[in-house]
Parts: C-alpha cells; structure tokens; sequence
C-alpha cells in the first residue's frame, strides 16, 4: 500500500475518477489545470527512472509546479508588506548635499544680498522625523499585513492542494485505463479463441458461415476496443507528465497500486455534517477565507484613524558655502586715526594747542573670501519642531474611505460565508456520490455474475450451432458491458471515498 500524505483541494468532493468511455466525467480542477501547465523547457525537470507512486509523483508536481511557485512568490510579497509596515514605526533620518553654480544677477544664499558675479554655493543638511501619533494607523497597519501574511500561507497549502488533486485524479485515471486495455485485452483473446473454434466448426459442417462472420465482425469490435483503451492510456499518460512538468511522456511509468474491493469495504454512513465540521478546521481555503475577514476589519480601523489628529517631532541641522562670502582679516599692521585737538586748561578756560591732534590706533584689516570650513563652522543651524495636524473637513474622505472599508468587510465574509457553503455542499455530494458508486458496484457485480452465467451457456450453445452469432454476440457484449460498469463504479468509489478519507484528516492511501 502507497500512503500519500500531501491533502487534497476540497473540490476533491466534486470530482470524479471519470469512465474513459464517457461515462464519468473527468474533474473540473483536472480540466482547468492540465491545458494551463504546459511543460515548460526552462523548468522541467529530467523524468526519474522508475515508475512512479502517486506520493513520488505527487512530490515532484509539487516541485516543479509553476503555480505553487507564484503562490509562494505571492506570499513572499505579503511578508514584505508586513515587514515594511513594522518599520514604519522606526524614526526616519535623511542627509542631503548639494552643489550649485549661480551666473549673473543672484541672491547669495547665505548672505541673502543681490550680486552680481558668478558664485558657487554648498548646502548641507541633515533631517529625523518620528511618527507619535496618527490615530493607530500604523498598529493597524501591521496587524492587518500580518494576518495578510497569514492567508498568503493558507494559499500556498490550498494551491498544493489543488496540485495534489489533479495528480490523484489523473493517476487514478490512468490506473483505470490500464486496467480497461487489460480487460479489452483479455476479449481479443476469447474473441480470436471463438473465431478459431467457428472455422473448425465450419469445415466440420456443424454451423453455418454466418456465425464465423459474427465472430470476425466481433472480433474486429474487440480490437477497436483496444486501440480506443490504449489510446485513453496514451493521454492520460502525457496529462499526468504534464502536471508533474516533465519534458516529456516517453518513458513515463506508474506502480499500479493494491486497491481493496469496495464489498470489503465498510458500507458507508450517510454523515455528511459530521464530516464537515471535522474539516472546517482543516482546511486552509476557510482559514485563509476567515484571516482575511479579519483583515478587512483592520481596514476599517485604519480608515477610522483619517479622524484622529496627527502628532509629529522632528529635527534638523542645516550649514552651507558661498563663494561670495567674505571676511576680514588682521594684517598686522595699524594707523592712528585722529580723533580731535587736546585742550589745555587756562584761567580763562580750555584752550586749544595748536598743531597737537589726539589720535585712535585702528588696526589694519583686508578683505578675503571666507574659507570653507569656516563656514560650514559658522553657518551652522539646528532645529527642533513639533507638527499637530487636525482634521477638520476633507472633502469627506475619511467618511466615505470608512464606508468602503465597512464595505469590504462585509464582501470578505460573504466569501467567507461562500467557502463554507461550497465545502458543505461538497461534502454532501461526495458522501451521495460515494454511496450510489458503492450501491452500483454491488450490482454490476452482481450483474456480471448473472451474464457470466448466461454468456457460458450461450457459448455452449453457440459451439454446438444452436445459437446464432448475432444473439452470441449480444450475450458476450452484455457481459463486457457490465464488467466495464463494475470497474468504473469501483474506481469512482475508491476516489469518492477517498475524498472523504481527507476531508476527515486522514491519510489518503493507494
């Protein structure tokens, strides 16, 4: 016994092993999925050696499926939405410089004066910021992209589980045209053994022409049959390389498994709430479906926070150059300037000397560009502020971004509400599908044995020239008619039942 332990999508419950001759209907999943994964050259994989089990061949779609990629790719997106929303809480911190030519009439940067002359100028500045309050946003921002995270994960699982599906379906599908070309087979081979036996007949004068014709045109029926199985074989063969991404089919093998007779089987209990609570909490599609509800009310509470104020600090420093700047500077050297006569005390008052001057000692300067440094020194500014932001009337944005949120949480609980109801109906029709298949293979069985009965006799009677071969032909068509019936209700059983194997959390083995 093959264990595979990979789970299923649930639309496992609406899908069947499928009749090769049109009597089942292949799954939906396996429909959509097949023509949309094509091999691709650049990323398939070289086909092992060896048959596959449906767990190996399981694990190999698994790797190289190009959809489980995107899906992962996706999720990988959503962490990094999570992770840029948990910096936001960080302070933020910027530098900046700059370096300009100015021609002509310009106001000096730093002077602020109009001149008239080429100069060049530096500016140098550096700024922090940090958010103190804005109405939660930003808690709610990282609560919501976390639960996002969450759901992106429950994808990856639901998208493995769809990989997981199409392969046991195609597997399965393959296992039964086998089995059928197996079946058809063994008919070519009693229709040769008939034909044989009616031409030794003929010569022996004991039937007519006419039942050796029927044994022909029986036989060539029979080998149409073959070729009709062997080439239901040949595509479910490349669909199930297809969805392993392999580049090719040639060479591509199964283990054909052990499956139990469904009369050995338990008969199945019609418990289909049961079921169903067991697997909403197992499922990855509801629990995605329910994070993303509670992500959509996380919305809505990032849209409230537009009502609250906005509470910021901020900080920065600031220097610069301008060529145009210019300095005085000692040159050592001084002069005396005169500053008025000196008086002389006399009994009639101050007088006057003559030639006698009273004079300043002024140091001499010279005009110089101020240097670099100096001025990046000297032109230093720093500043702190605090920035409050009230909202008062915004066009009504704030409001009619709430009612969308509000609006959008009531969308992602009716997909919520949708999940449920899709797996419950499901359920249901997997546990009627289950049974009736059960029912139908008890008396297809049963009918076989009753034609197998009926088909020995009418051979007797046929090789003794007491039965025509039109009515012969119609005994044996019957039988195999029924056998065919037996073996498409026993594989349906088997995939239904299976299906509710893992709806229950169970292993689903083959």
């Amino acid at each position: 016994m093959k264990t595979l332990r990979t789970p299923f999508l649930h639309q496992l419950a609406t899908a069947g092993v499928g009749a090769l001759l049109s009597a089942v209907s292949l799954p939906a999943a396996a429909q959509t999925t097949s023509p949309t994964q094509p091999p691709a050259a650049a990323l398939a994989t070289p086909a092992p050696s060896g048959p596959y089990s449906l767990q190996r061949a399981v694990d190999v779609a698994l790797q190289n499926n190009l959809t489980v990629r995107q899906t992962q790719l996706s999720a990988e997106l959503s962490e990094a939405a999570l992770r840029q929303s948990r910096a936001a809480m960080l302070p933020t911190a910027n530098a900046s410089a700059s370096q300009s030519w100015n021609y002509g009439t310009n106001v000096d940067p730093l002077t602020f004066q109009f001149q008239n002359q080429t100069t060049r100028a530096n500016n140098f500045s550096a700024t922090a910021g940090l958010n103190l309050f804005s109405g939660f946003q930003v808690r709610n921002t990282i609560k919501r992209n976390q639960l996002d995270y969450q759901a992106g994960l429950s994808d990856i699982e639901t998208s493995r589980n769809d990989i997981a599906l199409n392969v046991a379906s195609s597997f399965l599908q393959l296992v039964l045209a086998q089995e059928l070309v197996r079946a058809n087979e063994a008919r070519v081979n009693t229709s040769q053994q008939q034909v044989a036996r009616a031409q030794k007949l003929l010569r022996a004068g004991s039937v007519a022409e006419s039942n050796v014709l029927d044994s022909q045109a029986q036989l060539a029926s029979d080998e149409l049959n073959v070729i009709t199985a062997q080439n239901q074989v040949a595509f479910y063969r490349l669909q199930l390389a297809q969805l392993l991404n392999l580049p090719s089919a040639n060479g591509f093998e199964i283990e054909v498994p052990t499956l139990a007779d469904p009369d050995d089987e338990a008969q199945l209990l019609n418990n289909p709430d049961g079921t169903y609570q067991t697997a909403v909490s197992l499922r990855p599609e509801i629990k995605a479906a329910d994070l993303r509800v509670e992500s959509a009310m996380r919305g809505v509470e990032i849209s409230r926070g537009a009502y609250y104020p906005r509470l910021s600090f901020g900080a920065s420093i600031f220097s610069g150059y301008s060529s145009a700047r210019i300095g005085r500077k000692l040159t050592g050297d001084s002069t005396i300037v005169p500053s008025g006569f000196i008086y002389q005390l006399t009994p009639t008052g101050p007088k006057a000397m003559p030639g006698v001057f009273a004079g300043i000692l002024q140091p001499r300067f010279e005009t110089l560009p101020e240097g670099f440094s100096s001025q990046v020194k000297n032109n230093l500014g720093k500043q702190l502020n605090f920035n409050l932001s009230i909202p008062i009337l915004n066009g009504f944005q704030a409001r009619t971004n709430v009612q969308r949120s509000v609006i959008g949480v009531k969308q992602a609980e009716l997909r919520a509400e949708q999940a449920r109801l899709t797996l419950r109906q499901n359920i249901q029709q997997a546990y009627a599908d289950a049974i009736a298949a059960q029912r139908r293979y008890s008396a297809a069985k049963r009918q076989t044995e009753a034609l197998s009965t009926a088909y020995r006799n009418a051979e007797i009677r046929f090789n003794n020239g007491l039965l025509n071969g039109t009515d012969f032909n119609i005994a044996k068509n019957n039988l195999y008619g029924a056998e065919s019936s037996m073996i498409q209700a026993k594989y349906e059983f088997i995939f239904r039942r299976k299906v509710l194997d893992f709806y229950e959390g169970r292993a689903i083995s083959l």
